[in-house]
């Protein structure tokens, strides 16, 4: 019974702490396996880091690389993440995050209609494995995460003793029995104290984003400095851990970690953080601490990294953190990201995307040697250079002065037209997190088991060792999110059935699965003896839970609409008083700016504006009716002719 509703006298649901991709494929698992889930997340709108995926998500064996006829597979696949992750390697967890991975794209496109039939080589992968969708559409991890948030939306409603979200619900503590068992946790939503009961998958993502003296960044700055791939970088060029901006939102705090370590568990490679080597410079905003990702894709399609002078210094394919050394060694910034038109053309949506929001340019090679300050002969030398090396690799197999094997839309002329975007190292990703086997179960520092707790996604520790390949973030939400799903489903229900330690606080264990008006019970008690009683519901007696960040997004009061002009749009334009319009509707969203789960500054910058083209690009036409209705003022009048 696919949607049967599991009910027990205390404890017959999985609490799943956090809303991103890893909860969500977490709470679908349980789900199919007939399970109950609660879900809870501190911030307004589930999603988190996950919808700012911007590459794609990684796959060996998958059913479009085999339409795709791309021999890849799940051995490769482990051993290129095998050598990414050197000394910090973890077999068990490699091999069950690469040998899963080819399913777990299946199991997205089957079971949630998503569209994955595009494949890029992001760097230091022997293959092309990074799935995305075709042309146009959004970010790979906004499509991907917000169609199994739907699909969550949609059963919470249909069946809400089945499922539940609790939106702006902080968990602050996990809850143990005397034997040490994980059965809850204790949460605070709108100003009061909650438990629940049940155990505990924590997808709470990672802690890149709190720069505070008592963070985990801080505790881990100066073991961070001892990682391996700084060994060329003179001390003096290796900037302090958290100088450094970031992609994470602002819940990226490291809370997963803490209220687990708090009950004993153990952690794994906390000082491997993650710096990602192009995050784009907005020239309006150079020290902005928040920056967005210039995707590994546009490397993949054939982007070059040049220095302020017009020289490449690195394999663009070279792994995340070679790459970023190469940068600080070299010292020249800024450092720019250049497409060539034929890369431009085979990854327009993101150049369209990036160019929409100001932060990537088109121009010509003249115009981008006099905005560089260098000479045309200069650009046309190192780009001559660089479509030299390719030949020559494509003829004879040698990689170029750098040790690059793979290229692409060569060659690179400077009487072209290029998309430009100035890029510079930044925090992106914690590797380093909660300690859990390959059973996603969190383990304590004797590595035993703690019952009742499991993990997934960016707060578990120890799946990419000191570097993590593009592509895998996603993947590793989907994998372990299903893996801790499948994990705590069997747990669950083991212990239900058998009445084990922690589950039952008194009683006997009751099971009961819904059909339609139709309830029937199952019933053990101490002896072992079973009873079945079928019984009529009425529909009525259901607890209405669906998602609550719904509820009060669409349960607005009504109000009067009227009609403005784009002219009086254009004077709500700040921070302040911060009008939008998105598909003619006008949007007074001054309240919600704090809220936005992208940071207020992407919605600032289309203040007093028409922002149809930009939010259609990110998201669903659905998502303003959603979220946005309590926010609307008006519609936009149309233009007089």
């Amino acid at each position: 019974f696919s949607l049967g509703v599991l009910r027990t006298t205390n404890m017959a649901q999985v609490i799943i702490v956090g809303g991103g991709l890893a909860g969500m494929s977490a709470a679908h698992t349980v789900l199919q396996a007939g399970g109950r889930v609660l879900l809870l997340d501190k911030s307004p709108f589930c999603g988190g880091n996950s919808t700012k995926a911007t590459s794609g998500i990684n796959g060996a064996g998958s059913r479009t690389q085999r339409v795709l006829k791309i021999p890849d597979t799940a051995e490769q696949f482990e051993a290129d993440t095998t050598k990414s992750a050197a000394e910090a390697c973890r077999p068990p967890l490699v091999r069950a995050l690469t040998h899963q991975s080819g399913p777990s794209i299946d199991w997205l496109m089957d079971s949630f209609g998503l569209k994955l039939d595009t494949v890029s080589r992001l760097a230091a992968h022997t293959h092309p494995r990074t799935h995305r969708g075709g042309a146009g559409g959004q970010f790979p991890g906004m499509m991907i995460t917000y169609g199994l948030m739907e699909k969550l939306d949609e059963i919470a409603a249909a069946y809400p003793e089945k499922a539940q979200v609790l939106n702006k619900a902080k968990v602050t503590s996990l809850i143990q029995d005397s034997d040490g068992t994980v059965i809850g946790v204790n949460y605070t939503k709108d100003g009061k104290e909650h438990t629940a009961q049940g155990p505990v998958i924590i997808a709470t993502g990672g802690f890149c984003a709190d720069f505070s003296e008592d963070s985990l960044l801080s505790r881990v700055e100066e073991k961070w400095k001892t990682l391996h791939a700084w060994d060329n970088v003179p001390s003096s060029l290796l900037p302090p851990l958290r100088s450094l901006p970031t992609t994470n939102g602002p819940h990226c705090t490291g809370d997963g970690i803490k209220i687990a370590t708090a009950v004993g568990a153990d952690t794994a490679d906390l000082h491997c953080v993650q710096v990602h080597p192009t995050g784009i410079v907005d020239p309006r905003e150079p020290n902005a601490k928040v920056m967005w990702l210039a995707a590994e894709a546009l490397r993949g399609h054939g982007g070059v990294l040049l220095d302020r002078e017009g020289n490449r210094f690195a394999n663009e394919l070279g792994k995340r953190d070679y790459v970023s050394a190469r940068m600080w060694e070299q010292n020249k910034p800024p450092y720019r990201l250049v497409l060539n038109s034929a890369a431009s053309s085979e990854i327009a949506w993101h150049c369209e995307h990036y160019a929409s929001r100001g932060l990537m340019k088109k121009m010509t090679g003249a115009e981008l040697c006099r905005e560089m300050g260098i000479s045309e002969n200069k650009l046309r030398q190192t780009f001559d250079d660089y479509s030299a090396g390719a030949d020559k690799h494509a003829k004879t197999g040698t990689p170029d002065k750098f040790g690059k094997i793979f290229f692409h839309n060569t060659p690179v002329k400077l009487n072209d037209t290029f998309n430009v975007a100035m890029v510079t190292p930044i925090l992106h990703y914690a590797m380093g997190g909660i300690a859990v086997n390959e059973f996603a179960e969190v383990i304590s520092g004797s590595e035993s088991p703690i019952p009742g707790l499991f993990a997934a996604g960016e707060v578990i520790g120890g799946i990419h060792g000191t570097n993590r390949l593009g592509g895998s973030s996603l993947l590793d939400c989907v994998v372990y999110g299903r893996i801790a799903g499948r994990t705590s489903s069997k747990y669950l229900f083991n212990n239900l059935l058998s009445g084990g330690a922690g589950m039952i606080s008194g009683g006997s264990p009751e099971v009961s699965i819904k059909q339609g008006n139709s309830i029937t019970t199952v019933k053990t008690d101490p002896s072992g003896k079973l009873t079945i009683e079928v019984s009529q519901s009425n529909n009525s007696s259901a607890t209405p839970v669906a998602n609550e960040a719904a509820q009060d997004t669409t349960e607005s009061k009504e109000k009067q609409l009227r009609e403005y002009t784009l002219e009086e749009v254009k004077a709500h334009n700040s921070e302040k008083d911060c009008w939008v319009v998105v598909d003619n509707g006008v949007y007074d969203v001054t309240d919600f700016l704090d809220e936005h789960p992208g940071g207020k500054k992407t919605i600032v910058i289309y203040a007093g504006k028409d922002a149809t083209k930009e939010f259609m690009m990110m998201h669903k036409p659905e998502i303003i009716v959603k979220y946005g209705a309590q926010y609307k003022v008006g519609t936009l009048a149309k233009a007089k002719l």
